[in-house]
């Protein structure tokens, strides 16, 4: 729901974050405005979207996104997979990547590390390349 909502006037080019109004949140229905980075192709992607009448950036019903994903689904003969389920992919990526829990969650918009650690697909072994990348020297 909250994608379909986005809109072209909450873009800050400058700064290349997006303002996600109304963000769910179990306790508060509204209010919830939330600025979000545009990481890695997000940004391009934002930027190559044609400009819809009424400002919205993804101008669809979101119940159209889950029919279209459910048949792609299909028609590559993938089973059980959700669209909620890219949003555990993407924040099991943004770990691996390195990313600290504040800042995966400032991408997510979970509040506590208990809600967001189901959606982090974390292994012990990663840990591994994890400090080897933190041990290489830092080009100023």
């Amino acid at each position: 729901g909250e994608i379909v909502k986005l809109q072209r006037a909450d873009i800050d080019s400058e700064k290349r974050l997006i303002l996600v109004r109304d963000r769910k949140d179990p306790r508060h229905k509204q209010g919830n405005d939330d600025w979000v980075p545009l990481l890695g192709t997000m940004w391009e992607l934002i930027q190559a979207q044609p400009v819809s009448p009424d400002g919205r950036l993804f101008p669809l019903h979101e119940q159209t996104i889950s029919k279209y994903f459910k048949e792609t689904c299909d028609a590559l003969g993938i089973v059980d997979l959700h669209f909620h389920d890219l949003r555990h992919h993407g924040v099991s990526l943004l770990f691996e990547q390195g990313f600290d829990i504040p800042h995966v969650a400032m991408v997510s918009g979970h509040k506590s590390w208990s809600s967001l650690k189901r959606y982090a697909n974390l292994k012990p072994e990663d840990l591994h390349q994890h400090a080897a990348n933190q041990s290489k020297p830092q080009r100023p």
